[in-house]
């Protein structure tokens, strides 16, 4: 399969190809100045395609309901094939186009094993054939597609010349009368129906208000142009409007917050709005015969097809920018205003829905209305999640199709708590959600006002409640909750976010920083646990089939002793002769442990013979994640002084349970009673060996599981911020000694968990959640 690589062979190439484009887009556009109806300029657009281009047949599939692309248009195949042949999305040559997202082209199509002959269109004589989809802010909307009856090897000039018709076919479909909307993209049932769907949390919080589409679209008239210098002043004008609006927003920002991951992000982001590479295709779309704002999209939409298909979070997060720069700058090719009247016209209660987001384009909303975010992508380290958790908005990611499945101001309600999103919930519910969200805030309220109060147990017995942080935006939480320190920093989130390995110095900044934040409470710095599903951008690594087993955390560490040296140098530069706290991830066996201390060793060293402040009081820690540990705690626990449980990686392990594969989602369950008495034996060592047994995984942050985990000898637990109020509650009203005999009592019965029995324990002793 011969594949566009998007390259003009040389400059006569591309003159050639701008010049043919001008003539293809000057026929086009005079047919849509036209007041025919929809189905004639699809007509008559294809025979435009097929003369221009010297193809024998030219076809326009549209996309359908329930990803059914039907032939609506064609020049050369079968009259009678219009509107009755239909594939799927994937099915055939045109298919396989729609579910790519990218163009193909063939010298010999009937050859190829995605070919789907259709014995209506009359086309086994054709042999040549290139395809490209038709695409409008990111959806397929259908496939253009040319046929020759010779073989013939299509130029990338020529696909890209199709790619650029492509545009302009988008918009007559979009603008109505080919397809009724509502079959555009398939809709779950009737437009009425309300609809749960399951995300990822990536900021917690409730919201309810009304959806705001952000999915910012462009009129057909503005897509071909009558003067190509003309539209690049247009474009200039319109990219220093931009940087000077990023520059006033990155100044309004600093002024109020001085420092801090989420202003880094923006600082980033302005800087890649003068990529040159991105200026650059631009400027040559423009010379296709494209206003500046079909340019824009144009480059827009390749780089949606490059996105598809790359897996690098950096790269995708790069990209995603990129994409976020071209609405903003389409928004001031439109003029300013654009932006503030609709600020003007969001509801009172704003929940934005798109595919994604950049970080410049949320702060662009009125945030006064802005109650919670809703996208199909996203992850907890996506530059908008960042900001929106710095702004503290309710934001849920990785909810399939949400764009498809929602109308503009269809009534939803966010759920961040549980990453549910209800779309179009009745009016009962809404009342009830409503009551549930005044609760909430009543709770929050009354952890707010007890965040003082010793987490002290009946009996008098004093657990310890830490908090998990990954951010700088993460410390004013420590404050807030009344946390008793930092059980857990994770130290490799802020290298997932940049663009490069920052050096010592600037490793030794962030963790200065988290102590100047964290104001003399104790802070445990966790080395770097990168590899499996957290991937450093600049960091190149092979591809592996199991990589929550292969080369990750303490492995790399061992293997790449500079890096994990130079991370440690840092934290002893930071702590400055204060405390310092270190635990080393992903430990299978003491041997591991033992390099990693003779590298902190060779650190400390170092820094004394430089006359570098040595830590006042140093203690190592390990995470226990692999369960081959819990057999080598004798030899383990002489060298450290604290363990931390990671019970995410030690459930997985312990059950043999992949934990990102849907189909074994919630199958096992932390309290079932081996994976509890497994947590007892290592607890019962830690004790015996008078060191310090924490757990910081998941579990630690919910009040039932927390209870488990105290009555089973752990008396530090490390949480998100929002958990420490609820199990600070739960503690404060249990008494231990019993809670231990309890759970003595039921680690050996059969039960697959025994959550039901720790509720009815609760019930029965009056423990609040």
């Amino acid at each position: 399969m011969q594949q566009n690589q998007h390259a003009p062979a040389n400059d006569q190439d591309r003159e050639g190809w701008a010049a043919s484009g001008r003539d293809i887009l000057r026929r086009v556009r005079d047919v849509m100045a036209t007041g025919e109806a929809a189905q004639d300029r699809l007509d008559r657009v294809t025979r435009i395609i097929a003369d221009e281009m010297r193809a024998d047949v030219c076809s326009i599939y549209v996309r359908r309901a329930g990803d059914v692309l039907e032939l609506f248009a064609s020049k050369g195949l079968s009259a009678e094939a219009v509107h009755q042949t239909r594939l799927r999305v994937g099915e055939g040559i045109v298919g396989h186009v729609a579910a790519e997202a990218r163009p193909f082209a063939l010298a010999d199509a009937p050859s190829h094993p995605k070919f789907a002959y259709r014995p209506e269109t009359g086309e086994e004589k054709y042999h040549s054939m290139m395809g490209v989809p038709i695409l409008r802010g990111g959806r397929i909307m259908g496939v253009v597609a040319v046929q020759n009856k010779d073989e013939r090897d299509f130029t990338n000039a020529e696909v890209e010349i199709l790619e650029t018709v492509s545009m302009i076919v988008a918009e007559i479909i979009a603008a109505g009368g080919v397809v009724r909307r509502k079959e555009q993209t398939p809709v779950d049932g009737l437009a009425t129906k309300p609809l749960r769907l399951d995300g990822v949390k990536l900021c917690q919080g409730l919201a309810m208000g009304r959806a705001v589409l952000h999915r910012p679209e462009i009129s057909a008239d503005h897509m071909v142009a009558e003067d190509s210098e003309t539209e690049k002043q247009r474009l200039d004008e319109a990219m220093s409007s931009m940087h000077s609006n990023l520059d006033n927003m990155l100044k309004n920002m600093t002024k109020h917050d001085k420092g801090g991951d989420h202003i880094e992000i923006l600082q980033a982001y302005r800087m890649i709005a003068e990529d040159r590479g991105w200026v650059r295709k631009i400027n040559e779309a423009i010379d296709t015969g494209l206003t500046a704002e079909g340019a824009v999209v144009r480059v827009q939409n390749e780089n949606r097809a490059r996105m598809n298909h790359v897996s690098d979070p950096y790269i995708r997060e790069r990209l995603l920018d990129l994409e976020d720069l071209a609405y903003r700058l389409l928004q001031h090719l439109a003029g300013e205003a654009d932006i503030e009247e609709r600020n003007k016209n969001l509801p009172e209660y704003t929940i934005i829905v798109a595919r994604n987001m950049g970080p410049a384009e949320l702060l662009d909303y009125d945030l006064e209305k802005v109650q919670g975010i809703v996208l199909e992508e996203g992850s907890s380290t996506a530059h908008v999640a960042i900001v929106a958790r710095a702004l503290n908005i309710p934001i849920i990611g990785r909810v399939p199709r949400i764009l498809t499945r929602v109308e503009p101001y269809d009534r939803l309600i966010v759920d961040g708590n549980n990453a549910i999103c209800f779309v179009r919930p009745g009016e009962e519910f809404r009342r009830t959600f409503k009551i549930s969200m005044d609760m909430h805030k009543e709770k929050q309220a009354a952890y707010a006002r007890d965040r003082l109060l010793p987490p002290v147990t009946l009996d008098g017995k004093r657990i310890t409640l830490n908090m998990n942080a990954g951010l700088l935006i993460d410390l004013p939480h420590l404050h807030e909750t009344g946390a008793s320190g930092i059980g857990l920093y994770r130290t490799e989130v802020p290298f997932m976010v940049r663009s490069s390995f920052p050096n010592v110095e600037e490793q030794a900044k962030i963790y200065r920083s988290v102590y100047d934040q964290s104001e003399g409470k104790p802070v445990i710095f966790r080395s770097l646990d990168i590899g499996g599903d957290k991937v450093l951008p600049y960091f190149n690594e092979e591809n592996e089939e199991n990589p929550a087993m292969g080369w990750r955390a303490i492995r790399v560490g061992i293997d790449r002793p500079a890096m994990l040296r130079q991370q440690l140098r840092a934290m002893i530069l930071a702590a400055d002769g204060h405390p310092l706290k270190i635990m080393f991830p992903m430990i299978a066996e003491t041997s591991e442990l033992l390099k990693a201390r003779q590298a902190l060793d060779a650190e400390l060293t170092r820094a004394k013979k430089r006359g570098i402040p040595l830590p006042s009081n140093l203690e190592v820690g390990i995470m226990f994640e692999v369960p081959s540990l819990a057999f080598q705690m004798d030899s383990l626990l002489p060298h450290i002084d604290f363990i931390s449980v990671g019970t995410n990686d030690l459930m997985q392990f312990f059950f043999a349970s992949d934990r990102g594969n849907p189909r074994l989602d919630n199958r096992y369950d932390p309290l079932n009673p081996g994976f509890m008495k497994m947590l007892k034996m290592v607890a019962d060592k830690c004790n015996e060996h008078g060191k310090t047994i924490s757990v910081c995984g998941e579990i630690a942050g919910n009040p039932v599981f927390a209870m488990a985990l105290i009555g089973i000898g752990i008396r530090s637990l490390s949480m998100s911020p929002w958990s420490i109020g609820p199990v600070r509650s739960m503690v404060r009203s249990l008494d231990t000694s019993e809670l231990k005999h309890f759970m003595s009592s039921v680690l050996d019965v059969g039960d697959h968990s025994l959550k039901n029995r720790l509720l009815a324990f609760a019930k029965d002793h009056h423990i609040q959640f």
